[in-house]
């Protein structure tokens, strides 16, 4: 249990996690998101959540297939574990000034962050659950995100 939660502190230091996500969609102009990006993410999260149905493995490929390119040696396996991530996208807002932990300059693309609920699954049975925030970068189209590491 204390790596599950290592998992969930984690992921919420990886993604920028807090309890709370104040404001409206903002771009970085302070107009709302553009209606192609705030779809990509939408999107990304979809996709994410699919590829948790297909079990560990594929979510393993999936959060190696959309780590953001940037920062692509920092992926980190989650073993047997699936997680759920449902957004809250009224949150969604640009964070122009955010990034990763330990990194030197700001992801390239458009980042977003937005409100969300993580569930954390082993064998269909979850094992705990987090309200936090997630980072997810537009960046030639696509929508990128940070893969999680467990810590132990």
């Amino acid at each position: 249990m204390r790596w599950v939660l290592g998992v969930l502190l984690v992921t919420a230091t990886a993604s920028g996690c807090s309890t709370t996500v104040a404001g409206r969609a903002l771009h970085e102009g302070g107009e709302s998101a553009p209606e192609l990006e705030r779809e990509l993410v939408g999107q990304y999260f979809t996709d994410f959540n699919d590829a948790a149905d297909e079990g560990p493995q594929t979510q393993r490929d999936f959060l190696r297939r959309t780590q953001h390119p940037d920062f692509s040696d920092r992926t980190c396996d989650l073993g047997d574990l699936v997680l759920t991530v449902e957004p809250a996208l009224s949150t969604l807002r640009a964070d122009r000034k955010w990034k990763p932990e330990d990194a030197k300059k700001s992801p390239r693309g458009s980042v977003y962050v937005v409100g969300v609920s993580v569930r954390i699954r082993r064998d269909n049975a979850t094992l705990a659950e987090q309200i936090g925030s997630q980072r997810v970068v537009v960046l030639d189209g696509r929508a990128y995100g940070f893969a999680p590491c467990p810590t132990r």
